[in-house]
This record gives structure tokens, C-alpha cells and sequence, in this order.
């Protein structure tokens, strides 16, 4: 079993884009709660912010 050894900016990084993608998915999640018409103007179906709302954080 093989261990992948991060430096500490490496593992900042990591935790930044973990901390992105969580806020952006909570945001968009929102978005479909309070302006539904918005997800349309992005150009997402609702069954595509649904399955991108329901990824954890760590997915891209």
C-alpha cells in the first residue's frame, strides 16, 4: 500500500479547492431554492445541478 507523502502547500491547496467547490455547490444550491429561473440562464438543466449539488466535496 503505497502513501503519498504533500508538502504543506500542496495540502493548503488541496483544502482550498475542497472549500471552493463546497461553497459553489451550496451556492447553486440556493440559487435552485430561491431563483430557479437563474439555472436556466446558466445554461444547467435541473437534473445537472441536482447530481452536482449531491458530490461530495472531495469530486470534482
Amino acid at each position: 500500500m503505497s502513501r503519498r507523502h504533500y508538502g504543506l502547500a500542496t495540502l493548503r491547496s488541496i483544502i482550498a479547492a475542497w472549500d471552493e467547490r463546497k461553497r459553489f455547490r451550496w451556492e447553486l444550491e440556493q440559487m435552485s431554492k430561491d431563483n430557479p429561473h437563474l439555472i436556466d440562464d446558466i445554461g444547467l438543466t435541473r437534473r445537472q445541478v441536482e447530481v452536482e449539488i449531491a458530490k461530495p466535496f472531495w469530486r470534482r
